[in-house]
């Protein structure tokens, strides 16, 4: 009884929510995934949604269901979850809340590399996911090397990272420009949107995805260590400065992977993690997976709004999701206006 009792109250105050929230959170997507494959120009019951997944007759349900919206389904699930647990790795990396692939240059960096290859070579499109990881990893060692001072504190790489997105904006408007004719091909994905992918968009990038959400898993200890601060990492013997450049390059794949099926989308690595944490805490043990199905249950919600609300017309889910991203982010920063200031 005694021992009962001590363990009770040694249980973190937030268990209990935090198990409620990862349920839930799980629940949500499934119950969110199902909803989009059933809702559309078409709609569907549960029954010949069934039957389109598990029966292979060419009927009507299985070509909607299962070549054009499962595939779909999934392909938002990876990529909201990517960008959400490579914004939470960055915030943890940089002790920032404010830190998102989009914000400090990586996701553009994958950005000019795709769109380099569908502008002037648009004969090797083939290799636009590896252009396009290609491209953010450039980025982050960069933005890395630039940020070195003898280490690279976590303001420096943020303050790096917002000039170099800036210059790579400017580098991808020249190119638009200097190659107006092509641009058509490319104004879609840079509006971020994963219309139109399918099972090769799928099978080309679960491989990534899996081996990054192992090493995402594995990456929590390296978290927790460095958000107690450099000095206080160093004195338990960690390498920092290994730690953190291992953990900018993991967030750099999830990024570029992310980017290159479904163009710039922004926001998600901001604004989930950021939510997840006012909810289950900093402990990055719930908050990586929190973040990751919340960011997987965005993308798939914002994505069937996107494509039924303006029906016939498609919205691309970037769009959307910059309208709910842009005023959160002025809220972030007017809220720590104080310790801005500070600073």
């Amino acid at each position: 009884m005694a021992v009962g009792e001590q363990t009770q109250k040694e249980r973190h105050p937030l268990a209990r929510k935090r198990v409620i929230v990862l349920v839930t959170s799980g629940s949500l997507l499934l119950i969110a995934a199902i909803l989009s494959l059933m809702i559309g120009p078409v709609s569907f019951s549960m029954q010949e949604i069934w039957n389109g997944i598990f029966v292979a007759n060419d009927t009507m349900e299985r070509r909607i269901v299962w070549e054009l919206r499962f595939p779909r389904v999934l392909v938002g699930m990876i990529v909201g979850v990517s960008l959400a647990v490579a914004g939470a790795i960055l915030q943890g990396v940089m002790r920032n809340p404010l830190a998102d692939p989009g914000i400090i240059g990586v996701s553009s960096g994958a950005g000019l590399a795709a769109t380099v290859i569908m502008i002037i070579y648009p004969a090797y499109i083939m290799f636009l996911p590896l252009a396009a990881f290609l491209g953010a990893l450039a980025t982050a060692i960069v933005i890395y090397a630039l940020s070195w001072r003898g280490g690279a504190s976590p303001l420096r790489i943020i303050l790096v990272g917002v000039a170099i997105n800036a210059v790579i904006g400017a580098c991808m408007s020249a190119l638009m420009l200097l190659y107006s004719d092509r641009v058509q091909a490319v104004l879609p994905w840079l509006a971020g949107g994963i219309a139109g992918v399918g099972w090769v968009q799928f099978e080309m990038i679960i491989y990534y995805a899996i081996a990054a959400f192992v090493l995402a898993i594995f990456s929590v200890k390296h978290i927790r260590i460095l958000r107690l601060g450099d000095e206080v990492a160093k004195l338990l013997g960690h390498n920092v400065e290994r730690s953190r450049f291992f953990l900018i390059v993991l967030s750099t794949l999830l990024a570029g992977m992310a980017v290159s099926v479904s163009g710039l989308i922004g926001f998600v690595g901001l604004v989930v993690p950021h939510i997840m944490r006012s909810i289950v805490g900093g402990d990055y043990r719930f908050l990586l997976p929190a973040s990751a199905l919340g960011g997987g249950l965005l993308v798939v919600v914002a994505d069937t709004i996107a494509r039924t609300l303006f029906n016939p017309i498609e919205l691309p889910v970037g769009i959307l999701l910059s309208f709910l991203g842009g005023p959160f982010f002025l809220y972030l920063i007017q809220k720590r206006r104080d310790s801005f200031a500070d600073n």
